[in-house]
């Protein structure tokens, strides 16, 4: 099975300090759509892991995480492509729960539920907690300079191997071929 990974805020949709919390606020980066039909164009299932620890705050609840999630994925067909699934975290930080990147308990439940090995697969995110995951599991970190991306590359202390691009259709033009 081909699989990608992806995180949501900061590689998708644009991120917001206050987080999305509202399908109003939610907002596609230029081209990510695209590039997710590119790439399911090209074979792959598309999975997004995300943590959502505004749930875990108060800051809205499923019903309005489902709607966002819905107008993601509207966005997502209208461009010819398709999400799979969509995994996340509802805990706040301080939770300490094993399924908040950069612990690597989401991608090992997408790894059970597809019945998958995640070994050198894409992973792409914005954040060194989703790197991390990625390279716990044994995926491909793939670092994407929207979002938080360019303060994590400046940062520095990346995964071994991390590949970095511009932003997701960079990342999935290289990937997809």
């Amino acid at each position: 099975m081909k699989l990608v990974i992806l995180d949501r805020d900061g590689v998708i949709n644009y991120d917001s300090a206050a987080y999305i919390k509202s399908p109003e606020e939610w907002k596609a980066i230029p081209g990510s759509v695209e590039a997710i039909a590119r790439l399911t164009q090209a074979g792959f299932h598309i999975v997004v892991a995300t943590n959502q620890s505004g749930i875990g705050r108060g800051l809205f609840g499923m019903a309005t995480l489902n709607a966002i999630h819905e107008k993601m994925h509207r966005a997502v067909g209208h461009a010819g492509g398709r999400i799979d699934a969509v995994f996340y975290c509802p805990h706040a930080a301080e939770a300490g729960c094993g399924c908040r990147k950069p612990k690597p308990g989401l991608l090992e439940e997408i790894a059970r539920r597809f019945s998958a090995n995640l070994r050198d697969v894409p992973c792409i995110g914005d954040a060194a907690r989703d790197l991390e995951a990625a390279s716990a599991v044994g995926a491909q970190p793939i670092l994407v300079l929207t979002g938080k991306g360019k303060k994590t590359r400046a940062a520095g202390d990346l995964p071994p191997g991390t590949r970095v691009f511009a932003d997701l259709s960079e990342a999935a033009k290289d990937i997809a071929g």
